[in-house]
């Protein structure tokens, strides 16, 4: 699914796939469907909880993150790139 600009949309894997258990400052994250447990730091928990099943677009993500998270250094470079990695685990899928 895309956006009307043309964006694609990333969403959290199904969280009935996902068992997460906060641990300071890292999350542990069992993903049922690979049978692989992640340790994760920010920004991975964070993306992942504002993505959520509806999903968003990269732009409305990175606006969503710094407005939540009070961004001053929002980077779309940067969140590409978290973005391709939890599409790599699994974490996140597109459409």
């Amino acid at each position: 699914m895309e956006d009307a600009g043309g964006g694609t949309v990333y969403r959290m894997a199904r969280p009935e796939t996902l068992k997460i258990v906060h641990l300071d400052s890292f999350a542990a994250i069992y993903h049922r469907a690979s049978g692989i447990t992640h340790l994760v730091t920010a920004p991975a928990p964070e993306i992942l909880a504002t993505l959520g099943e509806a999903g968003l677009t990269r732009s409305a993500l990175l606006g969503r993150l710094a407005m939540d998270y009070e961004l001053g250094d929002a980077d779309e470079a940067a969140l590409l790139a978290r973005l391709d990695e939890l599409v790599a685990t699994g974490l996140v899928s597109t459409a």
